[in-house]
Parts: C-alpha cells; sequence; structure tokens
C-alpha cells in the first residue's frame, strides 16, 4: 500500500501507521525515497537513535516514554515488587524496557504474551503465585480489554498500572468498572487546562458522541502539524517544508510540545486516574506529572543536529 501510494499516486506525506511492526517495515524505505513521514502514533526505539532520519517526524512520542512515565510514577505510589508484562512485539519490547528504565522497585516477574492473545489465566496465575505488590501491563486493544476484564475478575486484588494506552478511552468503554482506580501515564488528557484542549475535546464530542482518545488526540496534533507547514511553505520546496515542520508551530492539545533533534517531542507525561465523571462517564483525570519536558533515551543517539 506505502509502494503505491508513494510510486503511482506520488504522495508528498505519509502517516497513519498504528503498529511498531509495520512502521519499521514502510519508514525506512518511505523516507528514503524523498518522502515525508509523520507518525501519528508508532515510535520504536530503531526510528529514534541510529536510525532517525531527516524526513521521519513522531508527532506521538518514542514508544518507551509512557512506560517510562509509568515507571516514575509507580515509585511515587510506592509500589516495590511489580510484575510486568506486553505482548512479545517491538512495542512490546520497548515498553517492559521503559518501565525498568526508570522502577527503581523489584520485578516480581517479567514475561511477554503473543501478540493477539486473548485468554490470560495462566498469566495471571504467574502473578498471582509471584507475591507482586502491583502489575504493570501494556497490552493495546482487544488484548488489554480482555486481560483488565479477567484481571478484575481474579482474586489477585492487586493495583493495575499501565501506559494511557491500557486505560484510554475506547478501552474503558468496553471494560467499565473495572478500570476505576487504575493509574496510567500518558502526554495528553482530555482534562489538559489549555484552549486548544477544550476546544478539541469539545468539537469532538459534539460530532462523535464521546470523548477522544489518546489516539485521536495525536491525530488531531498531526493534522494541526500538516496545515501549520503547508501554511508557511510550498511542500515543493523540501527544505523549506522540513524547516516548517520541525518549527511545530501550531497549538497542540498538550500545552508545550516541541521537537527535539530526533524529531521526537520534547513534552510532558502525566499520571492520569481512571474515574467516573460527574456525567457518569469512566474517563480519566490527571493527578499528577511524572516527567515535564521529557526527551527521550535515544535521542543522544541520532545524528541529527
Amino acid at each position: 500500500i506505502a509502494d503505491k501510494m508513494i510510486q503511482s499516486d506520488q504522495v508528498d506525506i505519509l502517516t497513519g501507521i498504528i503498529f511498531s511492526n509495520i512502521a519499521l517495515a514502510v519508514v525506512p524505505a518511505a523516507v528514503k525515497q524523498g518522502k515525508f513521514y509523520l507518525s501519528a502514533n508508532a515510535g520504536p526505539s530503531q526510528l529514534a537513535g541510529q536510525g532517525c532520519d531527516a524526513n521521519y517526524f513522531n508527532v506521538a512520542y518514542q514508544n518507551d516514554n509512557q512506560h517510562e512515565a509509568a515507571g516514575e510514577y509507580a515509585n511515587t505510589l510506592g509500589y516495590k515488587k511489580t510484575f510486568i508484562l506486553a505482548p512479545n512485539y517491538p512495542a512490546g519490547k520497548d515498553s517492559l524496557n521503559g518501565f525498568k528504565r526508570f522502577y527503581k522497585g523489584e520485578l516480581a516477574g517479567e514475561l511477554y504474551t503473543k501478540l493477539g492473545q486473548t485468554d490470560f489465566a495462566a498469566e495471571i496465575a504467574q502473578v498471582k503465585a509471584s507475591g507482586a505488590d502491583s502489575v504493570f501491563f501494556f497490552l493495546p486493544g482487544g488484548m488489554g480489554i480482555s486481560f483488565i476484564k479477567q484481571f478484575a475478575g481474579s482474586d489477585t486484588g492487586l493495583p493495575m498500572i499501565g501506559p494511557g494506552f491500557s486505560f484510554d478511552q475506547d478501552v474503558l468503554g468496553a471494560v467499565g468498572e473495572a478500570a476505576i482506580g487504575a493509574h496510567n501515564t500518558a502526554q495528553w488528557s482530555p482534562d489538559l487546562d489549555n484552549e486548544a484542549n477544550k476546544a478539541f475535546v469539545a468539537a469532538f464530542e459534539a460530532e462523535y458522541g464521546r470523548l477522544p482518545s489518546v489516539y485521536a488526540s495525536q491525530g488531531y496534533d498531526t493534522a494541526q502539524l500538516i496545515l501549520s507547514a503547508s501554511a508557511a511553505a510550498d511542500i515543493a520546496d523540501h527544505d523549506a517544508y522540513h524547516a516548517a515542520l520541525k518549527a511545530a508551530d501550531f497549538p497542540s492539545v498538550r500545552g508545550n510540545f516541541r521537537f527535539g533533534n530526533n524529531q521526537h517531542p520534547i513534552q510532558n507525561f502525566y499520571a492520569r486516574e481512571v474515574f467516573r465523571n460527574d456525567a457518569g462517564v469512566i474517563t480519566n483525570r490527571v493527578v499528577g506529572t511524572a516527567f515535564e519536558d521529557h526527551v527521550d533515551a535515544f535521542a543522544g543517539e541520532c545524528p541529527l543536529p
């Protein structure tokens, strides 16, 4: 599909890939052909360090970031023996490495599940037998929905912590009360107090009848970045358009936003708690800040200035 877009449709910009294994298959070939790739989600470590490229911008995060923030916040919560698990694919490996980079406690256990797995009885039994005082997991999409339901239905009684994606709006609608009280970390939250975010959340609710997710906030910022660059430079002038993208001159729903040398965001990461709001909707609220102006761990390996 990407090759067709580049070679037949002659596009100038690509975006949209969610999973890191797909990004690693598409991005290097696309940028070598002189096309800009703007990631609205996937941020594998391979593309943030030595594999960075002037034509590649990540508008979301580097994969490790939300998990690094969760590791840091787990310390604040007083967790001393956390069991960690994630799927066995690039983003899953980045997630556990990110958590361990900042978590200061002991690991009760560490394991990788199959990508797409929905039955976690064996894993939950391992958590229960490990003596853990908490569980950290990154299980995107249906995997996370299944895990939260099964974990809450078990008798482990342990607190859950994860990246924002483990307890985001697209997940909470499916798991309901089972997620209330869980902690997670993300670079965005629907209650962030800035004008761009207030307008975005209100417009999204009016259009779709629900609160936006982290995915939606990243997609919106990516579109805003493209619009801002297109207003400042002609896409036919590659260098000028690159400079306009790098300037990131748009009102991000995250508030403060800028690119580092590896063209990944330098941004805050917030601690969020799942609760039921006054309208009866289960969602997230900010309860703290895990990192301010956080730079990813691989920026120093990127040769870009």
